[in-house]
């Protein structure tokens, strides 16, 4: 969904940065203009970079439990000790560093997926084709909304090293930017960085009312499924040194590293996407948070190429799970197809 209104943004500028003059249209201009009371926006963007991506928690985590005391006496740390020191940290997509590879300075960069003779690319070969219209809606479902139909292409999805870090000082009135970052020096990285391939995917999306049931609603099928390629888990705890691996006193990070992920519907090539997405709101009694309920049915997982301790280290073989299926509790000893998945602040 973020992404859909990232692209509505950035179509959005680059049509008031080109436009002379703009008047308001009424819905007999938009007939004529399309054949049909509406407006249709493909968007033809190619590729997206982005530097780096920063998700800042400003408060940190907070402190329980006591730390190890080397002593003398020495004391172990408690149970539920944490590490915590209540200062802001962040979440960051950053560049490899890798010559030459497509994230050696992006931390993320999406482009469309041209594999198989570009198969899973929109017939318009767009990123993405929007079709946009208001509705009156009937007073029982909520009266008046906004639909957006979205037609993604297959996406190409490479992503760089992911870490975490200590945040930088917030922008002052003086600061000539409003850049935040990190601090480097306090930075520790978590994922080596992956890549993802998507077909093509479709959503629709209402806002004022919903009488579809939820704000985003995807029923589609992704053609060709999701695969997840070069995904490394990187162990810190275990680095020496400057982590370059060169000495024994210089041991790289342990990484558990996976060749590639596949994700199917069972017995299929291809995947399902049936999701319900709503924004849930503040009750008085607990805070808002978003919801997402998914209901595809079972999928095949086969994850090739599983490597432990380094990359370059001998694959300890592949593993095929076939018929995945979650199930989720809508009321005592009741169980029903699918997952429920809420997030919100804390």
């Amino acid at each position: 969904m973020k992404n859909l209104t990232k692209l509505v943004l950035v179509s959005s500028m680059a049509i008031s940065a080109n436009a002379m003059a703009m008047q308001a249209m009424d819905d007999a201009a938009l007939s004529a203009a399309t054949g049909q009371d509406g407006l249709n926006i493909g968007i033809g963007i190619s590729k997206v970079e982005i530097e780096k991506l920063f998700i800042h928690d400003n408060d940190g985590l907070t402190l329980t439990g006591t730390a190890a005391v080397a002593g003398p006496p020495a004391l172990p740390a408690s149970a539920d000790y944490n590490g915590g020191t209540s200062t802001a940290g962040a979440i960051v997509i950053k560049g490899n560093g890798k010559a030459g590879d497509a994230n050696e300075t992006k931390g993320i960069v999406i482009g469309a997926n041209y594999d198989n003779a570009g198969a899973y690319l929109l017939a318009s070969r767009n990123l993405a084709d929007l079709t946009i219209d208001t509705d009156a809606g009937t007073t029982g479902t909520g009266g008046a909304f906004l639909n957006i139909g979205a037609q993604v292409s297959g996406l190409d999805i490479k992503i760089g090293e992911i870490g975490v870090t200590g945040s930088g000082a917030l922008p002052t009135a003086a600061s000539t930017s409003i850049r935040r970052g990190g601090v480097d020096s306090n930075y520790n990285a978590i994922l080596s960085g992956l890549s993802l391939k998507t077909g093509p995917m479709s959503a629709n999306i209402q806002l004022g009312a919903a009488p579809q049931g939820a704000m985003v609603k995807l029923n589609a099928q992704m053609v060709g499924g999701l695969e997840i390629t070069n995904l490394g888990i990187l162990d810190n705890s275990t680095k020496k040194g400057d982590g370059s691996g060169d000495s024994a006193t210089n041991r790289a990070a342990g990484v558990i590293h996976l060749d590639s992920i596949k994700v199917a519907d069972a017995n299929s090539k291809n995947l399902t996407l049936n999701q319900s997405i709503s924004v849930i709101g503040s009750d008085g009694t607990s805070a808002g948070y978003l919801r997402i309920i998914s209901s595809s049915g079972p999928v095949d997982n086969y994850v090739k190429g599983i490597h432990l301790g380094s990359q370059g280290a001998a694959s300890i073989g592949d593993v095929e799970v076939q018929g995945l299926q979650t199930y989720f509790s809508p009321a005592a000893n009741v169980y029903t197809p699918g997952a429920v998945i809420t997030i919100s602040g804390h």
